[in-house]
């Protein structure tokens, strides 16, 4: 019998620093669960990290690898997966432009992130703009079935949506129209000082933050920190955002259902589950980070990985550009 071919998933992280529990709970943690039920490519978009300048490019390539060792760390397999530096795939740039030229300006000056990143900025690259024809150049590159994204990155995909029915419409059938892949049990993490805001990297108050890497003293502190609410009772609630955000974010790391966790520490004072969730969460990332410390420590490993990586995805990449210019006219 003939082995049915697995679904494409195109994803990756940008190379600006490091998980935060957002991320990891949100996104890395549950690619681990897609690698095995389809052909996935979790590459590092490092062009899509020059397009805010100012950037220091010896700190992008430090940043690269670090990308990659944690994506390894929290349960990445290079056997299972492919994963590599979009810079080094001939064929991302070159779709770009091929699509670009399908795409009208006006609709890229509508995207959200366009307006939010240029809003108060005294220099804006054309970069930033282009930034959604990249993101779709880089999906369409591999003829992907499903994209994972977030609410910040959904308006992309319905661009890659509308360049792959354009193209397709404009030159004869060539790309799949890829859906938004919406994670089922993908964990909603709030900042801990805002619980009416997604955790972020870009947050003014550090202590809303938690981060993969961080020690356990300044983790502890964080949790300790936390906003909670008025009342008492360890139960999710919408108008309970705080504590909602910590049974939401203990259920994650401990594997359990909101139910488990609310029947198990409903009569816990606010304090006494701060306490808990934190050294939950410590507990859960030891492993993560004892990992990338002895990754980080074998760069010649990390560029195996890359390679390895960047060999398969350069075949696939060849393979459509090469259908992509046939059709295009291009000698």
């Amino acid at each position: 019998m003939e082995e049915k071919q697995k679904k494409i998933i195109v994803t990756g992280a940008q190379p600006t620093g490091m998980f935060h529990l957002g991320n990891y709970l949100g996104a890395v943690k549950n690619w681990r669960t897609l690698q095995h039920d389809y052909e996935c490519f979790f590459f590092i978009p490092n062009l899509h990290s020059i397009t805010v300048p100012p950037y220091v490019p010896a700190e992008l390539r430090k940043r690269t690898y670090s990308m990659l060792a944690q994506y390894l760390a929290c349960g990445l397999d290079p056997e299972s997966s492919h994963m590599f530096a979009q810079s080094s795939v001939v064929g991302h740039t070159e779709l770009s432009w091929i699509l670009g030229c399908l795409t009208p300006v006006g609709q890229l000056f509508r995207m959200t992130q366009f307006k939010s990143k240029s809003e108060n900025n005294d220099f804006v690259g054309s970069g930033l703009l282009y930034y959604p024809i990249l993101m779709a150049a880089d999906i369409l590159l591999y003829n992907a079935d499903c994209v994972p994204v977030g609410e910040d990155q959904k308006q992309h995909v319905e661009l890659t949506r509308d360049l792959a029915i354009k193209f397709n419409q404009t030159y004869s059938e060539t790309f799949k129209v890829p859906e938004p892949y919406i994670l089922k049990t993908c964990a909603r993490v709030y900042s801990l000082q805002n619980p009416t805001k997604k955790m972020s990297k870009s947050d003014a108050n550090k202590k809303g933050t938690v981060f993969l890497f961080e020690s356990p003293e300044d983790i502890q502190k964080k949790f300790r920190s936390a906003v909670t609410d008025s009342g008492s009772g360890i139960y999710c609630d919408p108008e309970k955002p705080g504590i909602t955000n910590l049974v939401e974010i203990f259920a994650a790391v401990t594997e359990q259902s909101i139910e488990a966790v609310e029947n198990q520490y409903r009569s816990y004072d606010y304090g006494t589950f701060k306490n808990v969730v934190a050294e939950a969460v410590i507990e859960h990332l030891k492993p993560i980070q004892a990992k990338y410390a002895e990754l980080m420590a074998d760069q010649t490993y990390l560029q195996s990985v890359l390679d390895k990586g960047r060999e398969f995805a350069q075949k696939c990449a060849n393979r459509m550009m090469a259908k992509v210019y046939r059709k295009a006219g291009m000698i």
